[in-house]
């Protein structure tokens, strides 16, 4: 989802080749051999195999609305950090707490309330993550926000974070997010390409 928020705020157009996990083409392990999603590999031939990576590329071609601003890029990465490296731990394990038997849902989901409530306190003074404008923060950590909150929605919306959730409904509507959400049909080798955005 953060890879084709990159696309779509820096404005560009990629050919798309939608993959299910149960069913990966050769051509897709080809270039990507771990077979892991997303993939995106440039007209050189370059593969980029993580979507933090595709996101930062995607910006780094054109950054039109300053996602990448400079005077908080370095605050950006920390967050990111945290949410890739502590976070997404404890969001695996609270989504898919049946096959991690150490703890129950609930530890599970306490631990990934700590950096619920990192991001909380940046919200109730700023709109959004590192200030009053989207930054690269903001779009690298939202979908994972979003799987948080759609394990139990009901609960996600009684927890005390009221800033966080108004920031996670406010991207729900967002039109980009929105437009990042369109569903495609798997990838055959014989079908017509599909661009995205179309």
């Amino acid at each position: 989802m953060r890879a084709r928020l990159g696309i779509l705020f820096a404005e560009l157009q990629v050919e798309l080749r939608e993959i299910t996990l149960k069913n990966k083409p050769p051509q897709m392990l080809a270039i990507s051999p771990k077979g892991t999603v997303p993939v995106l590999q440039l007209t050189d031939g370059t593969v980029i195999a993580e979507s933090r990576e595709i996101m930062e590329w995607a910006l780094d071609q054109q950054d039109l609305q300053g996602l990448l601003d400079a005077k908080v890029l370095h605050n950006a990465n920390a967050l990111i950090d945290q949410n890739d490296d502590e976070f997404k731990y404890w969001l695996d394990r609270y989504k898919y707490a049946d096959r991690h038997t150490g703890m129950t849902q609930e530890e599970y989901r306490v631990q990934g309330e700590a950096f619920l409530q990192v991001l909380e306190e940046r919200l109730t003074k700023n709109l959004y993550l590192l200030g009053d404008s989207i930054t690269i923060a903001d779009i690298g950590i939202m979908p994972f926000v979003r799987q948080f909150a759609h394990v139990d929605r009901d609960l996600f919306y009684s927890l005390p974070y009221p800033h966080l959730q108004q920031w996670l409904k406010h991207w729900l509507v967002h039109p980009l997010f929105l437009q990042a959400m369109t569903q495609f049909q798997p990838w055959q080798a014989d079908d017509a390409i599909v661009l995205f955005p179309a």
